[in-house]
C-alpha cells in the first residue's frame, strides 16, 4: 500500500471532482510532470495526506491541551490554588 496514500472517508470516495486555479513554480510542474503521467492525482493524494496528518495533529494537541488542564484541576482540586492563602477575602 501507498504510505502517502490518504485514508478513505467512511462513504469511501473523496467526492465530486471541480477545477482550482493554483500558482506554482513553472520549474517544479515541469519536473513533476516528467514525474508522474498524472499531476492532478499526484497532488490530490499528497493534499488528502496533508489534511488527513493535520487534522490527525491539530486533534492530538488538543487532547494534549485537555488533558494538562485535567491535570491541573485535578491537583488545585487537591491541594488548592497555590497562593489563596495570601488573597484578600
Amino acid at each position: 500500500m501507498n504510505e502517502l496514500a490518504p485514508q478513505l472517508s467512511p462513504v469511501g470516495a473523496r467526492g465530486r471532482k471541480r477545477a482550482v486555479n493554483l500558482t506554482l513554480s513553472e520549474s517544479l510542474v515541469r519536473e513533476a510532470r516528467a514525474l508522474t503521467p498524472n499531476l492532478s492525482e499526484t497532488v490530490e493524494t499528497l493534499l488528502a495526506a496533508h489534511v488527513a496528518a493535520e487534522t490527525r495533529r491539530r486533534a492530538e494537541r488538543e487532547q494534549a491541551i485537555d488533558a494538562t488542564i485535567a491535570f491541573a484541576n485535578a491537583h488545585f482540586d487537591e491541594h488548592g490554588v497555590i497562593g489563596a492563602d495570601y488573597a484578600p477575602t
